[in-house]
């Protein structure tokens, strides 16, 4: 990586980090991102940064203990931007001030008055006034450092953008690098731009790299990856596969909990058209088994993950030697269920290939794509050649239906939602919405209601529909269908599928939900 210029991230726990780093990726930045704990001098000499930029976080500044980065940032003589967080530490270690509550505190939109935009940073900000902005604090700046001047303001942020100028030291309040920020992405443009970056980092230089670490890590050892046939492992395993070869055997397992067809669609496109080792793993027993008649969303998920880890150990005994297991895991899943790379970010959920992981277990884990959101994976799988019909499907959680299927699970129940998710992929292909959409699928609530059909009464399951456009699945939105599609839907299901008797359709966001119902 030392061919790159390269962009440090401290990244003090804010739930949406690696958004940052995605950022930088679209304008072919090069860059890592480090918890607080673990940069101190020798590392920023090692790492030798030409820029730096400290994330947002849940701390406090006055917390006992509160993560803070090394002293010797503020002296490499680089351009240094403080992010929320960042901006609030920058000021307490510089000499300025900063306290809790008296009504400044801000969630959500906000807009950002200039002061002054003769500012490089803020080339293209203001030109139709005041910029939306999405603000998450609690603490705010009430005094800036010694050098520092005021560039925007928002009415409960005086120091929503800061900058000492000569030092090339810029700090905001307001997070750039999500969505609702919508001139973010020109602000990150501007600061690389500022700080001399050449962009030299693109997706193909990613696959070079990866596949290089992917050898070193391995070396001459036998790998087993976890075929899912969704697009991350497959994508995990093409690029696997370019790099070791033959040392690749594809582990398919038919859980019981995949959508009406899947094994079948999955284990003959790896046959017929990639020349891997595939094994086809039927274990529909052994999983529904253990999950039958439990409900809680933690223990299906951990349950999941462990079944998982036992099927690949003992088909990694029969082929003998292996001590690699290969995953398609993705930032979103490790975000969401332990923190970054050892930050102190908050757990949302166990993800059956992170947190749902056993502590101990006979393989040691090969997961080329945990920094990259879904888009760069397709951009990934883009460049490796898979067709761009299967790189465009929906995500798929590994523990399947289990997951879209709250309460109380059985074999019943799970035919029940396959059908009536067949359904609904069906009706959003025929109405040309399927690409429109990042994500679809039907939940089986754990709820029974009253119906009439046939002039008789029903006591059956209700439906959810679940549709959501996004990005990079970090933050989401449900897709807007037209009433006469939803209620040709819900007419469709109600009659094809026996068991359900009412649908509903699920307009939550994620904030404050999650795309997963589990």
């Amino acid at each position: 990586m030392t061919s790159h210029d390269r962009l440090l991230i401290i990244d003090f726990g804010s739930q949406v980090t690696q958004l940052i780093a995605r950022r930088l990726r679209e304008l072919n930045v090069y860059c890592e991102i480090h918890p607080f704990n673990s940069v101190d001098a020798a590392f920023l000499t090692e790492f030798a940064p030409k820029a730096v930029i400290l994330s947002g976080g849940p701390a406090s500044v006055f917390a006992e203990g509160a993560p803070r980065p090394p002293e010797e940032v503020f002296t490499l003589g680089v351009p240094v931007l403080g992010i929320c967080y960042g901006q609030q530490v920058m000021m307490h270690m510089l000499g300025g001030h900063v306290e809790r509550g008296h009504g400044t505190a801000e969630f959500g939109r906000a807009f950002v008055t200039p002061k002054d935009d003769r500012l490089e940073l803020l080339e293209g900000w203001f030109d139709e006034g005041p910029e939306q902005v999405w603000m998450s604090h609690g603490d705010h700046v009430s005094r800036i450092a010694p050098g520092f001047e005021v560039f925007g303001t928002s009415p409960h942020a005086p120091f929503a953008i800061t900058a000492d100028t000569s030092r090339n030291f810029f700090a905001v309040q307001f997070h750039p690098e999500v969505h609702h920020t919508p001139r973010g992405a020109g602000l990150y443009a501007n600061f690389v731009r500022l700080a001399g970056f050449k962009g030299d980092w693109t997706m193909g230089a990613y696959r070079e790299e990866a596949v290089q670490k992917i050898r070193e890590q391995v070396g001459d050892k036998k790998v087993i990856c976890a075929l899912s046939g969704g697009v991350d492992s497959s994508v995990a395993a093409v690029l696997i596969h370019e790099a070791i070869g033959d040392q690749l055997t594809c582990v398919f397992v038919d859980h019981g909990l995949l959508r009406q067809g899947e094994a079948e669609e999955v284990v003959t496109m790896f046959r017929d058209h990639y020349n891997m080792a595939l094994i086809h793993a039927q274990e529909q027993d052994r999983f529904i088994n253990a999950l039958e008649n439990v409900s809680d969303p933690e223990t299906k998920r951990k349950t999941i993950g462990r079944l998982f880890i036992e099927v690949f150990e003992s088909n990694a005994n029969q082929i003998g030697d292996v001590s690699f297991l290969a995953q398609g895991t993705l930032y979103p899943d490790v975000i969401e269920s332990v923190s970054f790379a050892g930050g102190p970010s908050v757990t949302i959920k166990s993800h059956h290939n992170v947190g749902g992981l056993p502590e101990k277990m006979g393989l040691k884990l090969v997961e080329p794509l945990r920094e990259l959101f879904k888009d760069e994976v397709r951009a990934l799988g883009r460049e490796l050649g898979l067709p761009d019909h299967f790189i465009g499907r929906h995500p798929f959680p590994g523990p399947g239906l289990a997951i879209r299927c709250p309460g109380a699970i059985t074999r019943d129940k799970l035919e029940i939602l396959r059908k009536a998710d067949a359904v609904y992929i069906d009706q959003i292909r025929k109405h040309g919405l399927y690409d429109e959409i990042w994500q679809a699928f039907a939940a089986l609530l754990p709820v029974r209601t009253v119906g009439v059909m046939g002039d008789g009464r029903t006591y059956d399951y209700a439906c959810a529909l679940r549709a959501v456009t996004s990005v990079d699945g970090m933050t989401a939105d449900y897709y807007p269908f037209s009433h006469d599609f939803l209620g040709e839907t819900a007419t469709r299901i109600i009659n094809e599928v026996q068991g359900i008797n009412r649908v509903t359709y699920d307009i939550t966001s994620k904030p404050p939900g999650t795309i997963e119902w589990e």
